[in-house]
């Protein structure tokens, strides 16, 4: 699969040539979050199957769609899928769509997930926005930028301070439903596809993260190598598990058990994930369109 810069301009250009307005925002939508496109007025939809050197989506609750519409004001483009390492794509091939959509046009990406909880404050249907990242991939040279660097996309060694964008975060955290609880913290993205041992928890708390899910991440240094703002929403959908071993002893509090108010049973929990669900749509309607505000533009990432 070709992934050069010519590759991702076809793409956009095979888009645009179709589009009756360009986006400027573009939404990633995690696992069974995609109804978010239904929000779209007047909704031109692409199978990725259909857009040139897109992958194909494979996993369970990603239809493998573009769908581009007004969402408010805001024209938005909602990726309805997305890829991961764990499904053999390489980390060059998962970020195409990103890199397609900012030749398109797009100014701003917001990435959601589906992720575990590893903090005891944080539970099923609850809101993690995020303020940074640890990226484990990427730390073991499985990054997208990788190889030899296109300055047609972005820096050899782009910065990756404020990766996700202060002021959108906090629009965010003003505008979240209060049913979302939604907090700032640090998601871990990890490869997958077999869920964390009770031990891998352990070292993914003391090393600060507070949520960890196997997306998102290549896909936020891509973007911000192209220059874009980017928003990170980790709706809570399960809690990683913890064992008799943790003594507690992580970095921003709390042990490895679940609050003890939190939701156990396998259909409780599914419930509020689907509505932490419902009220993450909410949210993003409203912050759709103060995304696209006059003003909002493209800022190359400093080298260090």
């Amino acid at each position: 699969m070709d992934v050069s810069y010519e590759a991702c301009a076809e793409a956009a250009s095979w888009l645009l040539a179709r589009l009756r307005e360009p986006p400027r925002v573009a939404l990633v939508c995690g696992s069974g979050l995609g109804a978010l496109a239904q929000e779209l007025s007047e909704p031109q939809s692409f199978d990725y199957a259909d857009i040139p050197h897109f992958p194909r989506s494979t996993v369970q609750g990603h239809a493998g769609r573009l769908v581009v519409g007004r969402l408010g004001s805001a024209p938005c483009a909602v990726l309805q899928g997305r890829f991961h390492l764990y499904e053999g794509y390489s980390p060059a091939q998962v970020v195409v769509p990103v890199r397609a959509l900012a030749l398109a046009g797009v100014h701003t990406l917001v990435l959601t997930n589906a992720a575990g909880s590893l903090r005891p404050h944080l539970g099923p249907g609850h809101l993690l926005v995020i303020r940074d990242h640890i990226d484990m991939a990427g730390l073991a040279g499985r990054s997208p930028l990788v190889g030899p660097n296109d300055d047609r996309f972005g820096p050899r060694f782009p910065a990756m301070t404020d990766a996700y964008d202060p002021g959108l975060r906090r629009l965010a955290l003003s505008l979240a439903p209060k049913e979302l609880r939604a907090r700032p913290g640090v998601y871990v993205g990890v490869g997958g596809p077999s869920y964390e041992t009770p031990a891998e928890c352990r070292l993914l708390r003391r090393l600060g993260a507070d949520a960890v899910g196997m997306s998102t991440v290549s896909e936020a240094t891509a973007a911000r190598h192209l220059g874009l703002r980017v928003l990170g929403l980790s709706l809570i959908t399960n809690s990683a598990p913890g064992d008799d071993d943790d003594d507690g002893d992580d970095v921003t509090g709390g042990g490895a058990g679940p609050d003890p108010a939190a939701p156990t049973g396998h259909e409780e929990v599914l419930a509020a994930a689907q509505e932490g669900a419902r009220h993450l749509r909410a949210l993003l309607l409203a912050l759709a369109p103060r995304l696209d505000e006059p003003g909002r533009s493209r800022t190359r990432p400093d080298a260090p």
